[in-house]
This record gives structure tokens, C-alpha cells and sequence, in this order.
């Protein structure tokens, strides 16, 4: 188990909803390979809520979204952008239970289209949701020049 290290922080314009650091009003998710799968940790503020102390439902497509985003950069070693997210709503995450958490498994590749299974927990260990999500794919050299790519060993913690 290692930490991911996030080498956008510090490039200029990168303020991602998900993932900067810098953006007062998004995320600031952190990742962590676990070997077949990465994971995440993250404390919901109140205002990410929906509905009475309820996690909002388009912020949790956001989670699912971002950290298969982040499978495809620290474990596939490419980028590319979302063509399909599918996600089942399985119990409402209440703020109440504490830190949420999230799971990433690669369940397809076949070189143009990779597909993450994605898990959301509650802050005590039940599923909440958990989503299929498809990255249209393309090889290292072209994410490198049109997606600022930086390289899968960036990812690697120091």
C-alpha cells in the first residue's frame, strides 16, 4: 500500500474540482494503490449534502468518476475522459457516519476502452453505491501530448 502522488499541484490552471488541493470549493480527494485497486478517504463537508444531512447524489457520481480518472493515471499509465458512468444508488450516505470511502477495481481493458468498478462506503463500512465507469483510452505518447499527461511513474509516491 502506497500513496499516489498528485504531480498536476503546482502546474498552472489545475485547480480540478476532485482532486486539487488548491480549490477552495472541491474535493481535494487523495489516492492510495492498494495493488489491484486504489482507494480514497474522504470527510464530506455539510455543504455537500442533498438532503438533511445526506450526501448529494451528483457529488457522489463525482467520486466514482474521479477516482476512476485516477485508476487510469497511476495503474494503467494513460489518460483520456469518461464515456460512460453507470452507478446504483444502493442506501443514502448519511455525513453523520463519518469519513467516506472509495474503491477502484479495473474490471475491462481492452487498449480503447477501460472499465473501473467503483464502491463508495459510509463511514461505517456499508455500500452505498457503486458505479461502472468507462474511460475512452489512448496510448501514453498522445495522452502525454494532448492530455499534459505527465507519465505514470509522476504518480509514484517519493
Amino acid at each position: 500500500m502506497r500513496d499516489i502522488r498528485n504531480p498536476f499541484i503546482g502546474n498552472e490552471g489545475y485547480g480540478c474540482f476532485g482532486c486539487s488541493p488548491a480549490n477552495p470549493l472541491g474535493l481535494a480527494l487523495r489516492f492510495v494503490d492498494e495493488g489491484e485497486e486504489i482507494s480514497t478517504r474522504w470527510e464530506a463537508r455539510p455543504e455537500f449534502a442533498g438532503f438533511d444531512g445526506v450526501l448529494h447524489g451528483g457529488i457522489q457520481a463525482t467520486l466514482h468518476d474521479e477516482i476512476a480518472s485516477w485508476y487510469v493515471f497511476a495503474k494503467l499509465g494513460t489518460a483520456g475522459f469518461t464515456s460512460d458512468l453507470s452507478i446504483r444508488y444502493l442506501s443514502p450516505v448519511y455525513l453523520s457516519k463519518g469519513a467516506i470511502s472509495l474503491r477502484a477495481g479495473l474490471l475491462a481493458n481492452d487498449g480503447k476502452r477501460a472499465t473501473m468498478r467503483c464502491t463508495l462506503y459510509d463511514g461505517s463500512g456499508k455500500a452505498c453505491s457503486e458505479s461502472d465507469v468507462s474511460y475512452a483510452i489512448v496510448p501514453e505518447h498522445i495522452a502525454r501530448r494532448k492530455f499534459m499527461y505527465p507519465g505514470k511513474e509522476a504518480f509514484e509516491s517519493e
